[in-house]
């Protein structure tokens, strides 16, 4: 970073961390103590598609890895669309399974990372819920290695309980590395696994 960076206000891009996602099981002791909300063993890695045989031939790789875990049960991992024309790896674990859901979404992260698709991975996420049926995702943002919560609200439509989300920053502070900018605290409406 030079001196011309500095005075323009520009920053060195923070380099991925995908070994943060291994706090999501503390963190989701925390977050249960402080909260009330619990794993649901949803969780799912959105990425940009891409066109070409290199990608689906990554994509049929980390599908058959995922699946051929036989510790799972319930559906294998599934990949969608959303209506924004983004991709999700979907993979679906009993709630207790959090540290497998862990191994999941980081074996999809790395596993494209390594064939070059890293610029194409946006973030990742797992789904909790508490006894009122509230839902709350804890979102990994890829290019940024920081998490943030998204707290979507019942029966209304894009819309989101901010005081919520506030209130987990606060509670997992000390757990998950947290994005402190909240403009980067985009909603992920329809998200998958959540």
């Amino acid at each position: 970073m030079g001196l011309l960076d500095i005075l323009l206000g520009r920053t060195k891009p923070v380099a991925p961390d995908l070994d943060q996602l291994f706090a999501l099981p503390s963190a989701a002791v925390t977050l249960q103590a402080a909260a009330g909300f619990t794993p649901t063993g949803h969780g799912a890695v959105c990425f940009a598609t891409v066109e070409g045989a290199a990608f689906e031939q990554t994509h049929r790789e980390v599908q058959a890895l995922l699946d051929a875990d036989a510790d799972r049960s319930g559906p294998p991992v599934e990949l969608r669309q959303d209506d924004y024309g983004y991709s999700w790896l979907v993979s679906l674990r009993a709630p207790d399974q959090l540290p497998q859901l862990v191994n999941d979404l980081h074996a999809v992260n790395s596993s494209m990372e390594v064939n070059g698709f890293g610029p194409q991975l946006l973030c990742s996420l797992a789904g909790f819920t508490d006894d009122a049926g509230r839902r709350l995702a804890l979102v990994y943002l890829y290019k940024r290695g920081t998490f943030y919560p998204f707290a979507p609200l019942s029966g209304a439509p894009e819309r989101r309980d901010n005081a919520l989300e506030l209130r987990v920053k606060a509670a997992l502070g000390d757990d998950l590395r947290i994005e402190r900018d909240l403009s980067r605290w985009f909603p992920v409406w329809g998200a998958p696994g959540l």
